[in-house]
């Protein structure tokens, strides 16, 4: 492989965002890392679509949950390609809890906790150096609106929550060595894993709010990742920047022509 093509290592990449991402990644010219944990066929079968196309890509397995792991995987990387130029924290180490506040358990709200964090802390805590000798690199974090919501989900919300402020500080110590950093936050994307959890009510909620009038799909979401990792978008750094087809401010104007009253008449 050509020492100019950029490094692009997307984790928790053989599905869903991840894999939308690294598809639009390796379309762009990146070489791509397929990170994945145990789906290792479909890791193959994302690598096939953009060798496909014409790119160039390659699944490595590992739990980035786990230091040494990571280390591993990173060093694969720099002895195969010689740099990392773009880090895209994506892997969803643990499923969020529905659960009423009351009915969640210790165990499963810092598992959810800790993974966010232990994958976003070990891959930055391995990249970063490597991106800080050369001075340039992009680092995007995957988070959610749900990390401003209080609707539920107390473990993705707070694990979301802190990943926002955790990509801040990074932002705040990379800038000096020409290393951008920012957190793109989804609301609802159609993935197998929130087919499981919508209702045909939240699909059509959601759809009724998007400017898209649909729910969000993968490509939606790793469109503006590409975006941010672009060299030319190098000006925006430690912002959270919310991908939620509208979702917002058109539920505030659902909610305001609702309960909007008739006019009265005028007065003669």
């Amino acid at each position: 492989m050509s020492q100019t093509k950029q490094v692009a290592l997307v984790s928790g990449s053989s599905r869903g965002i991840g894999a939308a991402t690294a598809r639009g990644l390796g379309e762009r010219g990146y070489h791509v890392i397929v990170n994945y944990l145990k789906s290792a066929a479909a890791a193959k079968d994302v690598v096939s679509a953009i060798t496909s196309a014409g790119g160039s890509a390659q699944a490595i397995q590992a739990d980035v949950r786990d230091r040494e792991q990571v280390r591993g995987l990173v060093e694969q990387i720099v002895r195969e390609h010689g740099q990392i130029d773009v880090l895209v924290c994506n892997a969803n180490t643990a499923p969020p809890t529905f659960e009423p506040f009351e009915e969640v358990m210790w165990g499963a709200f810092i598992a959810k906790f800790d993974g966010e964090l232990a994958g976003a802390f070990h891959l930055t805590h391995s990249v970063l150096p490597i991106m800080r000798e050369r001075r340039a690199g992009r680092i995007v974090y995957i988070s959610s609106i749900s990390g401003d919501v209080c609707a539920g989900q107390v473990a993705h919300s707070t694990a979301k929550s802190a990943l926002n402020r955790f990509s801040r500080h990074v932002a705040a110590y990379a800038g000096q060595f020409g290393i951008s950093v920012n957190t793109v936050a989804p609301g609802s994307v159609k993935t197998d894993s929130s087919d499981t959890v919508n209702s045909p009510e939240i699909i059509q909620y959601l759809s009724e709010r998007s400017v898209f009038a649909r729910q969000m799909v993968p490509n939606d979401v790793a469109n503006v990742i590409a975006s941010v990792v672009d060299v030319r978008f190098a000006a925006v750094t430690g912002q959270i920047i919310t991908v939620d087809a509208g979702m917002e401010v058109l539920a505030q104007q659902h909610m305001f022509v609702s309960k909007r009253k008739p006019l009265e008449p005028a007065a003669d």
